[in-house]
């Protein structure tokens, strides 16, 4: 009969001794190899099974062992030993007759499970002896690559760039995984970590989807909306419909969310007049000289309007801010045409 050679391969995000019952019935039934001692091997060896490091090159020892026993085991490490795999490939390939050669999982990555490497990888860097600049970051700090990132991002979805969406969204989750980072050296009852972030979500996306994980009959998108706020206001006490919308909001988009909150709330409020009757004051106040109505100031007049196209855009349905990026962007080529044609002075 011919010896059996089994590349047994487990992840290394998981918790060792998570093996399948096939994986533990071959390493209990046959001699186990490994390349060096580990968590792992002390838990084969805990488990019964017999775990040797050769001193010696590692494949005659396997076909050695697989010679002697009928079989044997390679416990390969975290990175796979690929190396030792391919010489063993190439040993039998030349002789066939030594062993039979087969890949075994004993434990594969779950869905996500790279998102424990990067968390691993974000530690190192931020702890010490890491990554000084990344250590002498604070939130306020990193603030505004957060906002560049996720402008990054939007780019790469307006271009249909699914390549540049996929590497613009790990920089976006870089920032994730450092600010939680930072957040771990917060004081006692303020600090956090990058556990309770992905908690959090994880408990408000159950909460908010009764329809998926609870027994809400609602099927159609306008009452999977409608479920949606109605948990949300019921978790966040506010004021105003217009409470968590971010002010630092561009302010196309800003006024396009205050209006779709106004609206959606059945509130109608007259938009700021660009041309009020004379003597209006946008501010009563007595200091508030500068702040006339905006047919005497420029800037108040021009934001009046600026709000009424952002009204007419709602009503056909459309997104100013994409609307003017598209334009500008347009002119901008229109800019770079000119260069190409027009003498520098």
């Amino acid at each position: 009969m011919t010896a059996r050679v089994v590349l047994l391969v487990t992840s290394p995000r998981l918790p060792v001794g998570l093996l399948t019952a096939a994986a533990w019935d071959v390493v209990r039934g046959n001699p186990v190899l490994a390349g060096a001692e580990s968590e792992l091997t002390a838990a084969v060896r805990a488990a019964g099974a017999e775990v040797t490091v050769p001193d010696g090159p590692p494949v005659p020892a396997l076909l050695h062992a697989a010679a002697a026993h009928g079989a044997a085991v390679w416990l390969a490490g975290p990175a796979g030993d690929e190396s030792l795999a391919r010489e063993l490939g190439l040993r039998l390939a030349r002789e066939p007759g030594l062993a039979e050669l087969e890949l075994m999982y004993g434990s594969w990555d779950p869905p996500g499970a790279r998102l424990l490497d990067a968390v691993e990888v974000m530690d190192r860097l931020a702890s010490p002896g890491g990554d000084p600049w990344k250590r002498a970051q604070t939130h306020r700090s990193l603030a505004g690559y957060l906002i560049e990132e996720c402008y990054e991002a939007y780019d790469a979805i307006g271009a249909d760039d699914t390549d540049a969406l996929r590497e613009e969204l790990g920089d976006v989750l870089l920032q994730v995984l450092l600010h939680a980072r930072m957040a771990e050296e917060l004081p006692d009852g303020a600090r956090w970590t990058v556990d309770d972030v992905a908690g959090g979500l994880v408990d408000k996306m159950i909460r908010r989807n009764p329809h998926v994980f609870a027994d809400d009959r609602a099927t159609t998108l306008d009452e999977i909306t409608a479920n949606w706020e109605r948990i949300k206001r019921a978790e966040k006490a506010r004021d105003s419909v217009l409470d968590g919308i971010a002010p630092s909001l561009p302010a196309l988009a800003l006024a396009a969310k205050i209006l779709d909150r106004a609206g959606r709330a059945g509130l109608t409020v007259p938009l700021p007049a660009a041309d009020p009757p004379d003597g209006a004051r946008l501010d009563p106040s007595p200091d508030a000289e500068a702040r006339l109505d905006p047919s005497a100031d420029p800037e108040a007049r021009l934001g009046a309007e600026l709000l009424a196209a952002v009204a007419a855009a709602r009503a056909a349905d459309l997104d100013p801010e994409a609307a003017l990026r598209r334009t500008t962007l347009a002119y901008a080529d229109a800019i770079r045409a000119a260069e190409r044609t027009t003498p520098r002075p």
